[in-house]
């Protein structure tokens, strides 16, 4: 069966040579020309992965994600020439799983789609595979971790953590004091050859000391080792 993609773009030239270039990389493509037509597109089907563009007419990028989030976990891969807005919807808890810079080449952009489905069906299989593991609850002080629920409760208030932001707190927290580059977290992580793009890193990173950290601009668990990476300690 072919991987069916939700392409929700506004920009008629853009839309058509990734529509043209993706089915004939085996891809079945359902395409919308703004956010609104996107979200009723996605309420007919099921889709392997969303590309959506982030400035859009009626209801923009970010605003898209959010709705597909409430019900799916579907891949979602974002398009943007404002690095700004990348930050935005990586980082805010829209759920973004990775993006494509504007302008972009094809070569990178199937390279993208098929590690965003690959992690995606991998994962669905790992979790019909194993058994549900008992409740894993770490506590530090005031900070409890709940990595089952995907969730931390600081001071008695529960945070929601994005799935991203828990497999990098929980490969923090089983590594304690160890130092992590940017190059190994991405391969953990991302489970993919780090290409020396920063800015997904620092903005999980960051997003992840708001949420655990009493004050995020002087983190005890998340350290920075500038010109290294990051470690983290108990506290």
């Amino acid at each position: 069966m072919l991987q069916h993609i939700l392409l929700i773009e506004d920009d008629t030239a853009i839309a058509e040579m990734l529509l043209k270039a993706l089915t004939k990389e085996g891809y079945k493509l359902t395409t919308a020309s703004d956010g609104e037509e996107g979200l009723l597109a996605f309420a007919r089907h099921t889709y392997d992965l969303v590309l959506v563009d982030l400035m859009m007419p009626k209801v923009d990028g970010m605003e898209v994600i959010r709705r597909i989030r409430t019900s799916s976990a579907v891949p979602i891969l974002i398009m943007s020439a404002k690095d700004s807005d990348v930050d935005k919807a990586l980082g805010l808890g829209f759920g973004a799983d990775d993006y494509v810079a504007k302008p972009f080449s094809m070569l990178e952009m199937t390279a993208r789609i098929q590690s965003a489905i690959r992690r995606s069906t991998t994962y669905a299989r790992q979790q019909r595979q194993e058994e549900q593991p008992k409740a894993q609850i770490l506590s530090y002080g005031n900070l409890h971790i709940d990595f089952d629920h995907f969730t931390v409760i600081r001071n008695k208030n529960e945070i929601q953590l994005t799935a991203k932001e828990s497999d990098i707190l929980k490969l923090f927290v089983t590594n304690p004091n160890r130092v992590f580059t940017k190059a190994q977290l991405y391969g953990f992580i991302w489970k993919e050859d780090y290409m020396g793009d920063e800015n997904v890193i620092n903005v999980h990173i960051r997003r992840l000391r708001e949420k655990i950290e009493e004050d995020p601009s002087h983190p005890i668990h998340i350290k920075t080792l500038w010109g290294i990476g990051y470690k983290w300690e108990n506290g």
